[in-house]
């Protein structure tokens, strides 16, 4: 898991901390004053500092500014008294992860901080661009084709400016990872990148999550709250999935990128701030903004440069690179020796439409591992790990005859348990489409005159279903 520092004076505080969090199993290491807080950052370099405000001889707002200066990546959270929350609350507006009192719930205690770990993680782990599977113990964005080329080549353009940037792609194509490689490889790499999912906080509660709140602004609010955008500043914000934003909230994100400055609820004065501003959606944000619920000014606003993501279908010559990496990456994780993977089983990966892009795959590729029975993956292990049929194998049991049917209604079935999206018709009309029009093309051996024939389609449908569906031709043949 993680390593984790606690600072403080309170020798019955440290050794709680070391027994519920090495329970959670992190590793902990404690330290009782400020200066021995520094010395054991500087040394052991851990994923997250808990520390105390008020300790003899250096203050934990001290230590907070010499640890910044060592690591201005590395979280803290500051541990306060009720008497001494200004002090935590300037900590947070320096950068400090956020702020706890004291006493405090201890799941509430573990929630921040597996929110902090993770928000170290996104800061420190490089993303690799195009990597092989050699590095599967670093996070990556694999492809070799040439659309994730033109990604690449988009990420190396934009990263060095300031520019907002709206990332698009359906869910599990690496919007994340490309947010991250982003914020790398911009003149803000060294400053604070946070993560906002504007569908996994209620809407009740994302408003003051982004922009903080003064004393009284609520029934609750007790002290003033930094939010997470004023906390960043110098830094990058990444909203992701703010197609799904409201509304209401959204006025406010256009008055940070038009003014550079928010007002915390209950405030009265703008707050100058200085952020770069990462989006990311699989909404069709076009449509929302017809039907009025994304603001259109809004939109022109963060699509400033767009990147289209492109879903796993159309870069199928990415799959074995893919495979092979999340084989390595999940091997090791699981520490078990990588068993290989069969030719058919391979062609079996490469034939399925992949829904839920490479998120899916790695999915598929770790259940495998985990329910094969020691040998290279085969077909049965795949097809179970995507759980299209778990009917008896067509090739092998004749005696049970498998009515294809039932093999694409199963597999529908599945989509429509496991997918959210919009446009779910659309996009399963398309695979099958896409299904269809490929099959054709292989059966004419790329003839597209003899493919629209055999399909009841006109020769210029069937060009506008090729490129639509970019379907590549081995054989470019044809006859009139």
């Amino acid at each position: 898991m993680a390593t984790i520092l606690i600072v403080d004076d309170d020798p019955q505080l440290r050794q709680s901390f070391k027994k519920i969090l090495s329970a959670e199993g992190h590793r902990v290491q404690t330290a009782s004053s400020g200066e021995a807080g520094i010395a054991a950052v500087e040394k052991d370099k851990p994923d997250l500092v808990i520390m105390d405000v008020r300790m003899p001889g250096m203050t934990g707002l001290e230590a907070y500014q010499k640890i910044n200066r060592i690591d201005p990546k590395l979280p803290v959270i500051i541990m306060t008294a009720f008497g001494t929350t200004d002090t935590a609350i300037e900590a947070t507006k320096m950068g400090a992860f956020d702020y706890v009192l004291k006493p405090f719930e201890i799941p509430a205690i573990l929630e921040l901080i597996d929110k902090a770990i993770q928000a170290g993680h996104f800061m420190h782990a490089q993303v690799q661009m195009d990597a092989t599977p050699k590095e599967a113990h670093q996070d990556a964005i694999i492809g070799s084709s040439s659309a994730m080329q033109q990604v690449y080549k988009a990420i190396g353009r934009v990263a060095p400016t300031d520019a907002t940037v709206l990332i698009r792609g359906e869910s599990g194509t690496g919007k994340e990872l490309v947010a991250r490689a982003l914020y790398q490889h911009s003149l803000r790499g060294t400053m604070p990148f946070l993560v906002i999912n504007c569908v996994a906080i209620p809407d009740t509660l994302l408003e003051s999550e982004l922009f903080g709140y003064e004393k009284g602004a609520f029934t609750g609010a007790v002290n003033r709250k930094i939010g997470k955008v004023e906390q960043a500043h110098k830094g990058t914000v990444f909203l992701d999935e703010i197609g799904d934003m409201p509304f209401t909230i959204q006025a406010k994100i256009l008055r940070l990128l038009q003014e550079k400055s928010i007002e915390r609820l209950g405030g009265k004065q703008p707050i100058p701030v200085d952020v770069r501003i990462v989006a990311a959606t699989n909404r069709d944000l076009e449509t929302a903004v017809k039907e009025g619920h994304f603001r259109e000014d809004l939109y022109y606003r963060l699509k400033v440069v767009s990147l289209q993501l492109p879903p796993l279908r159309e870069r199928k010559e990415d799959i074995p690179l893919l495979t092979d990496y999340f084989m390595k990456h999940h091997c090791r994780d699981m520490q078990i020796s990588n068993p290989g993977i069969s030719e058919k089983a391979r062609t079996e990966l490469s034939s399925y439409f992949w829904p839920g892009n490479v998120r899916e795959l790695s999915n598929a590729i770790q259940k495998a591992l985990i329910f094969c029975k020691g040998g290279p993956l085969d077909v049965r292990d795949i097809a179970q790990a995507i759980d299209h049929t778990d009917l008896p194998e067509m090739e092998t049991d004749t005696s049970h005859p498998v009515r294809p049917d039932l093999i694409i209604r199963k597999w529908v079935q599945k989509q429509l348990s496991d997918h959210t999206e919009d446009n779910l018709f659309e996009s399963l009309m398309d695979y099958f489409g896409s299904v269809v029009t490929s099959e054709a093309l292989k059966k004419t051996e790329g003839n597209r005159s003899q493919a629209a024939k055999l399909l009841g389609l006109s020769r210029p449908t069937l060009l506008s279903k090729i490129d639509r569906y970019n379907i590549k031709i081995k054989a470019d043949v044809d006859f009139y």
